[in-house]
């Protein structure tokens, strides 16, 4: 009778590992038996179908040689003919399969070899789903790391257990980072990389970096007191936070600027000097349209509810202030009320009416 490879030690293994790393010993066995009928071909260049079934409580490998049962063989290592398969089992009728075990020369040395090669393999990639796992639950959270590579396109940083990416479009504009610089960021995404290793895109450019920052900073924003409603941003250069609070006796601007801008000023240091406007969220679009304008003075408000969209009206003197440099404070304005916005001095207003009316009396005296 032939003898299975018998391994013992390797099911103690598997059990250990069962335990310290949670990774089942039924699915490495079966990954293990997979991993051995692919080096049993290889190594003894067979032809027949093979079969590799390790024993669950001894470690015993039996590998079987899987045969057609036939009249008459074509394919000696796949078929078996009727009279010898009925030596095997009486039962058997032709077109049923029957297993030969056999005991390859070697093979031992080969298992253990392979045994070895898939552990280690699985045990990696059980890590990198840890680690994955972990860090995937903390998507959209801040996150510190060290500075390990930073040129024109790309910074790299060391977040312990896996390595942080920080594209060129996730970058504040304005910052230059280097090698060993602690920088903190936010969790944006998490990727399988080369070789199935996580990797974490981080961001500083995300409008919910500021969200966070604010989070952070900010107890009565954390204790959901305050909400922040909405946040548009110009990284590196401005930023608004519409903020708001259902007790009225709670200031959220004030809480949020903190006593002399304390609060706030901890956000800009770490934002390396960009601006912050912390307004007060609305329901009503024309009072909200108003704020987001902030500093400029706003005169009135003229909104079309279905299109979304606000005609702005504003003193002559306000309205470069109102647009903001490169139009950086109604596009910002827009972003956080979700409105379209245009904006008009009184002066050009005026004269949109007066042509208007001009148009209006020529028409009235052709008729």
């Amino acid at each position: 009778m032939k003898k299975a490879i018998d391994n013992k030690e390797l099911v103690l293994a598997l059990e250990e590992l069962e335990k310290e790393k949670g990774i089942e010993k039924a699915y490495l066995l079966e990954s293990i038996e997979t991993a051995l009928v692919t080096a049993y071909k290889r190594n003894f260049d067979a032809l027949e179908n093979v079969k590799v079934v390790m024993d669950e409580k001894t470690g015993a490998t039996h590998v079987y040689s899987v045969k057609e049962v036939v009249k008459r063989v074509k394919e000696e290592a796949l078929e078996i003919n009727l009279t010898n398969a009925k030596k095997i089992n009486k039962n058997l009728e032709v077109g049923d399969q029957v297993e030969i075990e056999i005991i390859p020369k070697d093979f031992g040395r080969i298992a253990a070899q392979t045994a070895k090669q898939v552990i280690i393999q699985k045990l990696r990639e059980a890590e990198r789903d840890i680690v994955y796992n972990e860090f995937n639950d903390r998507k959209g959270e801040i996150v510190t790391g060290l500075v390990q590579k930073a040129d024109s396109n790309i910074v790299i940083m060391d977040l312990g257990k896996l390595e942080g990416i920080m594209p060129l479009k996730e970058q504040i504009p304005t910052e230059k980072h280097r090698v060993n610089d602690k920088v903190k960021g936010y969790v944006l995404d998490v990727q399988r990389g080369e070789k199935g290793a996580p990797q974490v895109i981080v961001s500083r450019s995300h409008p919910d970096f500021v969200r966070k920052l604010l989070e952070f900073e900010i107890p009565e924003i954390y204790e959901g007191v305050i909400e922040i409603k909405s946040v548009s941003r110009d990284p590196g250069y401005r930023s608004k936070v519409a903020v708001y609070s259902p007790d009225e006796n709670i200031d959220p601007v004030g809480s949020c600027v903190g006593q002399k801008g304390v609060r706030i000023q901890n956000v800009i240091n770490e934002l390396s000097g960009e601006k912050i406007d912390v307004i007060e969220w609305n329901p009503d679009p024309s009072i909200f349209i108003s704020a987001a304008l902030l500093p400029a003075k706003i005169m009135a408000v003229d909104i079309k509810e279905e299109e979304k969209f606000a005609q702005v009206i504003v003193p002559d003197d306000q309205l470069s202030l109102a647009i903001g440099k490169s139009g950086q404070n109604v596009r910002l304005a827009a972003k956080l009320t979700n409105w379209k916005i245009d904006i008009k001095s009184e002066t050009q207003f005026r004269e949109i009416l007066e042509n208007g009316v001009d148009e209006q009396e020529e028409q009235d005296e052709e008729e």
